[in-house]
């Protein structure tokens, strides 16, 4: 007999946290190359369990497709312009580039709005005060990525670290999204949103604490 517990969202929630406390203890104790080469794989389902975990609202689907194409356009600015988030490149670690940006960071940008936004709805019911809160949990989880974001092969600023341009661009596109995201009125219900972001938090924070320490 199925437990009544199994449902699609707690397996979801589960395999997101086998992946990245795999991913942890890989990294931090095994072959260290070979997770890091895995990125594309785990990013990947993260994003297919969102769609699949989140998509009860009928500008879900829109959402994601404008959180990815804002993602790439803005990305390849970066790349190929030096705007928005100052000079950069992208390494290999994350998959298959158009224009020099991986098709995994437009997707990204999407599951990171989408995520934010669903947890933010649930502190205030004022619309700006979302906004800062969504908005706010994006820019945390870049502040935590972009130290070992060069160590892991995701992308590398030109000088080595990232410039206070990227982060006032993050800012700019955040926000942006968060107003397309409230403006839309989505409603996601459920904690899938929740325990990725945390995840999120949990994964880079250790691996950050691990590079300032003995390195990875």
């Amino acid at each position: 007999m199925i437990p009544s517990n199994l449902n699609r969202e707690n397996i979801s929630i589960a395999v997101i946290w086998l992946f990245h406390v795999s991913g942890i203890l890989g990294i931090l104790y095994g072959n260290s190359e070979w997770f890091i080469s895995a990125t594309p794989l785990n990013l990947s389902i993260n994003f297919v369990l969102l769609l699949i975990n989140c998509n009860g609202h009928k500008w879900f689907f829109p959402m994601v497709f404008l959180g990815f194409l804002t993602g790439m356009i803005t990305e390849i600015l970066g790349v190929q312009r030096g705007w928005i988030f100052g000079d950069y490149q992208y390494g290999d670690a994350l998959g298959i580039k158009v224009l020099g940006v991986p098709l995994l960071i437009g997707a990204n940008w999407a599951l990171l709005t989408i995520v934010t936004g669903a947890i933010a709805q649930q502190f205030y019911q004022n619309f700006f005060m979302r906004i800062l809160i969504g908005a706010g949990f994006m820019i945390l989880l870049d502040l935590l990525i972009e130290p070992i974001a060069p160590v892991l092969d995701f992308w590398v600023f030109d000088g080595g670290e990232a410039p206070l341009q990227n982060y006032i661009g993050w800012t700019a596109v955040a926000l942006f999204l968060q107003i397309i995201f409230y403006s839309f009125r989505i409603t996601v219900n459920g904690w899938f949103p929740h325990q990725l972001y945390l995840l999120q938090i949990i994964f880079f924070t250790v691996l950050l604490i691990k590079q300032t320490t003995i390195g990875i």
